[in-house]
C-alpha cells in the first residue's frame, strides 16, 4: 500500500460528481413510473391485456399458417416475464415517491400541529391573564347588581325617615321642617 494514504481514506467513499453514460433526469422517470404504475392497476389495462392474451391464443391455435408461438406460448411467456420484470420496479419506484411524498407531507402537517399548539398555549395565557386583570377590575354585572343593591339600600333608608318623620308628626306636632 502506497504511503500517501492512509486507512480511513480507503474506507471513506469519494464524493465527487460521477459521470454517467447515459444522462437522464430522476424526476421524470418516476413520473413516468408513476404513470405507468397506475395505468397498471386499472381495469383498462386488464382488459387489454385479457384482449390482447385471446387474441395470441386465437391467432396461434386457430390454425392459421403464421402461428408463430406454438402451444405452450413460450414467446407469450416471454412477454408476460419482460412486463413483470419492469412493472415490478416501477411500481416500487412509484411507491417510493409517494413515500417521500407522504413524509414531505407528515412534516409539514407535525410543523403546522406544533404552530397550532404554541398557538393554542399563547392565546390560553393571554387569556389567563385577562380573566386575572378582569377579576381585579369590576365588571359591568357586578357594577349593575351593586348599584341597584344600593337603590334598594337608599329607598329603605328614605322609607325609614319618611316612617320617622310621619311618626314625629303625630306625637310630638310640628315637625322640624316647620320651624
Amino acid at each position: 500500500m502506497p504511503d500517501n494514504f492512509s486507512r480511513t481514506d480507503l474506507d471513506t467513499p469519494s464524493t465527487g460528481p460521477r459521470r454517467r453514460l447515459l444522462a437522464y433526469n430522476d424526476d421524470a422517470v418516476g413520473v413516468g413510473a408513476e404513470k405507468v404504475a397506475r395505468f397498471l392497476g386499472t381495469g383498462r389495462y386488464l382488459m387489454w391485456q385479457t384482449i390482447i392474451v385471446i387474441v395470441w391464443i386465437c391467432l396461434n391455435v386457430g390454425g392459421f399458417w403464421w402461428n408463430w408461438d406454438v402451444y405452450p406460448f413460450i414467446l407469450l411467456n416471454l412477454a408476460f416475464s419482460t412486463q413483470a420484470a419492469y412493472a415490478a420496479p416501477l411500481i416500487l419506484l412509484a411507491q417510493n415517491r409517494q413515500d417521500d411524498r407522504d413524509r414531505v407531507s407528515l412534516n409539514e402537517d407535525r410543523r403546522r400541529a406544533e404552530e397550532t399548539k404554541a398557538d393554542t398555549e399563547f392565546l390560553a395565557r393571554e387569556l389567563a391573564g385577562l380573566r386575572i386583570a378582569v377579576g381585579e377590575n369590576v365588571t359591568r354585572d357586578y357594577l349593575r347588581r351593586e348599584l341597584d343593591d344600593l337603590g334598594d339600600m337608599l329607598r329603605r333608608i328614605e322609607d325609614k325617615l319618611e316612617d320617622q318623620r310621619n311618626d314625629g308628626r303625630t306625637d310630638d306636632g310640628p315637625s322640624d321642617t316647620a320651624r
